[in-house]
């Protein structure tokens, strides 16, 4: 089969093909191209190779339009996701600190629940899945890059904590640099790879929009959680809601598209006063100090003694100065 030599011979021309080309170009190429030494310098790297032709390729990718030739995998393990249920969550880099504590919740609940979830790598929503993933599970990231990029760089830490217990995927062979025109292309990769894809914050011109059409293009649910009608970074979500996606409200929702039920929740906390007092509030969106100050007249060191306590429990979460509920599998409420 030409699969390698198809992708690396791509590489090098700067290009992106899904077939051996017929141009006497490449079969200049393919004469001189040493397959066994490439894959045997990949292995040195810790790299892999499954071509589109072995039978241990994902089949799910299989099944959309324009399967890449090959996916080139960094991890610590083989690559084996068949039997294993598989969410892609995504959203805006830029996205605010409700789409960075959503992503790490669903994606944590998720991969609690046995999901792999799968994500691009990129900063913003992105990040926020994998990390949530990591608390609880595995994660797979998809590079518009070559393999052995970390990118953005800022995430090098990150990739690293990936491929640990997970995987880093790419069609892209070692040494490619990243491209805009890449990464749409890595999009459709993302979504193929997942049973159903869920976008938490989008822009209406998103990147991740384009990976919820190639999902719906291959058959799968699409998921998007709610946003204020106000925020730009709602547009995309609230417009999916508007055309049939399904509402994403918890880890549940999600675990019901893939048909799967949510692991039983730990026994409510039973929260005495002033705690269950200031969960109440955060729960209905009292999100600073000083507000749940002037709604309680407690103290403001009590205040933030008590969300320190909260925070410990797992009840709430903390991000730029702001107090949020923590998601829970099934949106119920400690009492």
């Amino acid at each position: 089969m030409n699969e390698l030599a198809t992708v690396v011979f791509a590489a090098g021309a700067g290009t992106h093909l899904l077939e051996a080309p017929r141009s006497a170009r490449f079969s200049a190429f393919r004469r001189l191209f040493d397959e066994a030494a490439y894959l045997r310098e990949l292995a040195a790297r810790g790299l892999g190779w499954i071509a589109r032709s072995d039978p241990s390729f994902p089949r799910r990718l299989l099944e959309i339009h324009d399967p890449p030739p090959g996916i080139f995998v960094r991890g610590a393990r083989p690559l084996a996701i068949e039997a294993c249920p598989t969410v892609a969550v995504v959203g805006a880099r830029a996205c605010s600190s409700y789409g960075t504590v959503v992503a790490t919740e669903l994606a944590r609940d998720l991969a609690a629940a046995g999901v792999l979830v799968i994500s691009g790598l990129a900063r913003g929503v992105d990040a926020a899945a994998h990390r949530g993933a990591l608390q609880r599970g595995a994660t797979l990231a998809v590079l518009g890059c070559g393999v052995d990029r970390d990118y953005p760089r800022a995430h090098a830490s990150l990739a690293t904590e990936i491929a640990r217990s997970g995987w880093i995927v790419s069609e892209y062979p070692p040494g490619v640099e990243p491209a805009p025109w890449r990464f749409p292309a890595r999009n459709r990769i993302v979504a193929g790879l997942a049973h159903v894809t869920v976008v938490v914050e989008a822009r209406e011109r998103s990147g991740a929009l384009i990976t919820a059409d190639l999902a719906l293009d291959a058959g799968r649910e699409v998921l998007a959680v709610p946003g204020e009608i106000t925020s730009q970074l709602s547009r995309g979500t609230n417009a999916l809601l508007q055309i049939g996606a399904t509402p994403v409200t918890c880890a549940a929702d999600v675990l019901d598209a893939l048909g799967l039920e949510p692991p039983p929740e730990p026994a409510p906390v039973a929260l005495a006063e002033p705690l269950r007092a200031i969960h109440t509030l955060v729960g209905d969106g009292i999100l600073d100090v000083d507000g749940i100050v002037r709604r309680t007249g407690f103290a403001a060191g009590a205040v933030a003694a008590a969300l320190a306590e909260l925070e410990l429990l797992g009840l709430v979460t903390h991000s730029e100065g702001m107090y949020r509920e923590v998601m829970r599998q099934t949106g119920d409420r400690p009492s």
